[in-house]
């Protein structure tokens, strides 16, 4: 969900030059190019990535009484004539702020490869290439590279990264939202802290002086975001145990629940996407129950 939102006639221009059609296969370059028209308009995104693929004829594309229909009922949400699943009635109060897309469709039946695909807006394997996600796609053109934190968060699995933009777009992985970033503290004293970071500094520059490839050039990025990052208080944000217990109990006590509370506080404090990935909705088996369950 985008913080803020894109003028109608903007994507009124998208939908005209085929963007918001999957089957446009470079579509993330022409979002890429209008963020970088509308860089003060646009401020962070959250994606909400529900891994496997809900079943859109139980959630939000329901077909009762029809043969292919599954048990659920419909709901009527705030927007007069969208109904979606009786199990999203939070979220059917809140659909005047959403759009719901149901004309998107795919020739792409294998999980990964369409993962691939929705991140990157590229079919697997085309040219050798790997393309950069969606997050560090917005890390590149909307981030920013003086700032302390990252500009592209993954918090429950591994998300897509950077592919060709190099290490510095690769996105901060958060594995349990209730832990943090544990290893961003020291263990030691300032001081010490800072003259173990000196002494790796002089050895790094050392050895670029006679090695300066692309992997050395990226495991120095990296040691510097690191580095960077340890000695931000900008660092709170992902320590959601000082939320007030009021608004941890809404987001729920789930890793999911904790991750979406995570990502609202990393967007508060100036991170540009964060995607909280929720794993489990291959559901091939039992499907009725696993979609009463997982939502």
């Amino acid at each position: 969900m985008f913080n803020e939102s894109m003028h109608r006639r903007d994507w009124l221009k998208l939908s005209a030059a085929g963007v918001l059609g999957l089957s446009a296969s470079n579509w993330l370059n022409v979002l890429a190019a209008h963020a970088s028209a509308t860089r003060q308009q646009t401020k962070s995104c959250i994606l909400l990535w529900m891994a496997g693929g809900p079943s859109h004829k139980d959630t939000f594309d329901l077909r009762p009484g029809t043969e292919h229909g599954g048990p659920y009922r419909q709901i009527q949400t705030a927007v007069p004539g969208i109904q979606i699943s009786e199990h999203f009635p939070q979220f059917a109060r809140l659909t005047n702020h959403a759009a719901i897309i149901r004309s998107m469709s795919t020739s792409e039946g294998a999980h990964a490869r369409a993962s691939y695909n929705m991140h990157t807006g590229y079919r697997e394997g085309q040219g050798g290439i790997v393309y950069p996600g969606l997050g560090s796609l917005v890390s590149k053109e909307l981030g920013d590279e003086g700032a302390a934190l990252p500009s592209f968060v993954s918090i429950g699995q591994r998300s897509y990264g950077a592919g060709f933009l190099g290490p510095r777009h690769q996105p901060l992985i958060v594995n349990d939202p209730a832990r943090g970033v544990e290893n961003l503290r020291t263990g030691v004293a300032e001081s010490q802290f800072n003259g173990r970071v000196g002494l790796l500094d002089e050895l790094e520059s050392g050895f670029h002086s006679t090695h300066n490839a692309a992997t050395a050039q990226a495991h120095r990025t990296t040691m510097q975001r690191a580095v960077t990052l340890m000695r931000d208080t900008g660092t709170r944000a992902f320590d959601i145990s000082l939320e007030p217990s009021t608004s941890r109990s809404a987001y729920g006590t789930s890793k999911f629940g904790e991750g979406c509370l995570m990502a609202r506080r990393l967007v508060e404090a100036g991170v540009k996407f964060v995607e909280v990935s929720l794993g489990g909705w291959d559901t091939h088996q039992n499907n009725f129950a696993r979609v009463r369950q997982l939502s």
